[in-house]
């Protein structure tokens, strides 16, 4: 398998994404937006950054490239997709997943680590936890905050799509645990199919044993499951 990890004009995670991947014995090559998606592709990154320098809002601009054409016929098609920090953006932006991520609670950059609470186990992307179980992952984002109107987002709960809510160590959600004011402490979604997900903290960054935490290494195998 060949994951593409997708870089934009102002991706700044794209290395950081293969590093991680081959880490996990997962092929990956870094893919220049306008050069198109390989046909060989079965696995697609759209990584972290500021593509575009977040011009108009984060994630817009690289939403509307061609290669997002190509991306969504790709998911559809099962593909798996995982959107990262502004790949999440972009993922929201270009209808892969509901919602929006807008500028933080406290109005400021943040870089530091989270919990996360493990909210299914039966993804892909989760399929290397269980319910409830809390992990450790970095967040390095300005416009992390989840939005979405009170009614979809009720049933995207009823349908099981959040992936993962910010919480402390002990798995208790609320507004001490919430770095960003997402609503309901929302961190990542998958979109109508679960081999689709985005979600703002970065497992690429939590991968390498020897740069400290190893906990989003069950994210990112995801792609060995889907």
């Amino acid at each position: 398998m060949t994951v593409a990890i997708i870089r934009f004009g102002g991706s700044n995670c794209d290395r950081d994404a293969e590093r991680a991947l081959k880490h996990l014995e997962i092929d990956a090559e870094i893919v220049w937006h306008e050069d198109g998606l390989p046909e060989d592709a079965t696995g697609i990154v759209l990584p972290g950054g500021f593509s575009y320098g977040d011009y108009l809002r984060a994630g817009a601009m690289a939403a509307r490239s061609p290669i997002m054409d190509e991306i969504r016929e790709a998911a559809a098609d099962g593909v798996p997709v995982l959107g990262v920090c502004n790949g999440a953006q972009v993922g929201c932006e270009s209808g892969l997943t509901e919602g929006a991520f807008t500028t933080n609670e406290s109005a400021r950059f943040q870089c530091e680590h989270v919990y996360l609470r493990v909210e299914r186990a039966d993804t892909p992307w989760t399929a290397a936890y269980e319910d409830g179980e809390v992990i450790e992952v970095p967040i390095a984002h300005g416009e992390g905050r989840y939005e979405i109107d009170d009614d979809r987002l009720a049933e995207l709960e009823d349908e099981g799509r959040v992936l993962f809510r910010y919480c402390d160590e002990n798995g208790e959600t609320g507004p001490k645990a919430n770095p960003n004011g997402s609503k309901h402490d929302v961190a990542g979604v998958i979109g109508e199919r679960e081999t689709v997900a985005v979600l703002m903290p970065h497992p690429e960054r939590a991968t390498l044993p020897d740069i400290g935490p190893t906990d989003g290494q069950g994210i990112l195998e995801g792609f060995q499951i889907a």
